[in-house]
């Protein structure tokens, strides 16, 4: 099995990894999370609403779990694909990896820059009170009541997605995956 499939199935495994952990570290916490950031908010006389009317949240749903959740499993079943020698993981895998590189990126950006959204948005509130918040102590606090391995979780995730799905568009791509793949 040439270096480069194996490469990019790997890739496309841990990225897989982080779509669970990630999630999952946010809905079993989040929570409590969520009262440490609006604790923040009590204790300057702002009501915890505040932050949902500026669609602000740390805690996740089921239902908001399973758009990650079933994110992993397509990579699960694609770096399988990759790894069988199927042609036509091959291709799901350019396609998915191209989605990631783009609106993946975006999205796990928003979480890796998350402190500096939560102060732009309450700073840009039209509430003078929420305005005069602290966001940074917010998010702070926020950021403090999940796990301390989460950040760097979040980190990697976000290299994976942006980076690594362009490094398993390239390796997929290279002339000992075309014979692999039988091209």
């Amino acid at each position: 099995m040439p270096v480069p499939v194996v490469v990019a199935a790997t890739l496309q495994f841990l990225l897989a990894a982080t779509f669970l952990a990630v999630p999952l570290a946010v809905h079993t916490h989040g929570d409590r999370v969520q009262r440490a950031a609006e604790g923040v908010l009590a204790r300057h006389g702002v009501p915890a609403e505040a932050l949902a009317k500026h669609r602000i949240k740390f805690a996740e749903s089921v239902l908001e779990l399973m758009f990650p959740v079933s994110i992993a499993v397509v990579l699960l079943a694609l770096g399988g694909l990759v790894l069988g020698g199927v042609g036509a993981g091959r291709i799901l895998s350019w396609g998915a990896a191209g989605l990631l590189l783009t609106g993946g990126g975006l999205v796990t950006g928003s979480q890796v820059f998350a402190r500096r959204v939560v102060v732009t948005v309450l700073r840009r509130s039209a509430d003078p009170a929420v305005r005069g918040l602290d966001g940074g102590a917010v998010a702070d606090a926020a950021a403090q009541a999940f796990p301390a391995w989460l950040r760097p979780v979040i980190l990697i995730r976000f290299a994976l997605t942006t980076l690594g799905s362009l490094l398993v568009i390239v390796l997929l791509a290279t002339p000992a995956a075309g014979v692999y793949f039988g091209g």
